[in-house]
């Protein structure tokens, strides 16, 4: 069950889960560091990859995480969304690649390693094409599955999109690019989602604090990255600047209504396909 607890100095502790990742460690690093004062509020942070944070939301277990809006489809009856942390791509997301060169209609007739089912990776590209047959494997080995050969392509998220063409692998199709190509609208990979059952008084004040958490790590970037760099898996400062670029931005601190409309359409695209299994409520937390 999720952290709650009150102390007698009337301190309440609101657990919070994300990903070791360099953006989400930047977009946490104001309340991480307790550079922001959260009346009586204290965070506790768990650090976990994006596939156990996925499948914890299915059971509640923390007031805060991240989450993959595909995994969002099966734990909007527990948690709402908040408006802001989001990871929008617009025009560039998640990149298919192979060891030798490949054309995206041939995606159909390929062994792809993907990084787990209910990333919103899988969702898109399985909306692109669902004949494809896969093998889920921890994104930081995906490329290595490439290269050798175990499988014919695979779905990178987080840094390795950035520097896949240095390991000598090939875009098939940037489904970032596709998206918009498709529907005109950003391509929204993970957010930020709080449970209901706090209430609508307390939603409303923990998410006032991480908008102004993502805020304070916008005005003290050079501070906020010099942070997130201990979560860079050994990624150059310019390479972890380039990628905390790509996925804090100004749809992170309000998805706007492109945005949402992005969220909207992933979903909404994903239960006609037959890939989720149910029309999905999406709510989120003013």
């Amino acid at each position: 069950m999720s952290v709650k607890t009150e102390t007698t100095t009337g301190t309440r502790t609101i657990s919070v889960a994300h990903s070791p990742d360099s953006d989400d460690a930047f977009m946490f690093y104001g309340l991480a560091t307790n550079k922001l004062e959260t009346d009586g509020l204290k965070f506790e942070h768990t650090l976990k990859d994006i596939q156990s944070l996925n499948e914890d939301a299915k059971n509640g277990v923390f007031d805060v995480s991240a989450i993959s809006f595909h995994a969002y489809a099966y734990v909007a009856d527990k948690y709402a969304l908040l408006p802001h942390g989001a990871s929008i791509g617009d025009k560039y997301g998640p990149i298919v690649v192979s060891k030798e060169p490949r054309k995206a209609d041939e995606i159909g007739e390929m062994k792809i390693a993907i990084p787990g089912e209910l990333t919103s990776a899988f969702l898109a590209l399985r909306i692109y094409n669902k004949d494809f047959t896969y093998e889920v494997v921890e994104f930081d080995k995906i490329i290595d599955a490439v290269r050798e050969g175990r499988v014919d392509a695979g779905l990178l998220i987080h840094e390795g999109q950035l520097f896949y063409k240095q390991m000598g692998l090939d875009k098939v199709l940037d489904l970032g690019e596709w998206w918009h190509e498709k529907t005109g609208l950003p391509l929204p990979m993970g957010g930020n989602v709080i449970r209901r059952d706090l209430g609508d008084e307390l939603m409303r004040q923990v998410s006032k604090y991480l908008h102004s958490s993502i805020q304070y790590s916008m005005d003290n970037r050079e501070d906020a990255l010099a942070y997130a760099m201990q979560f860079a898996r050994d990624m150059a400062p310019e390479l972890a600047d380039r990628f905390v670029a790509m996925w804090v931005n100004d749809l992170t601190l309000d998805y706007g209504e492109r945005g949402k409309e992005g969220v909207r359409r992933l979903l909404k695209e994903g239960f006609e396909a037959g890939i989720i299994p149910h029309e999905v409520d999406i709510q989120s937390v003013d």
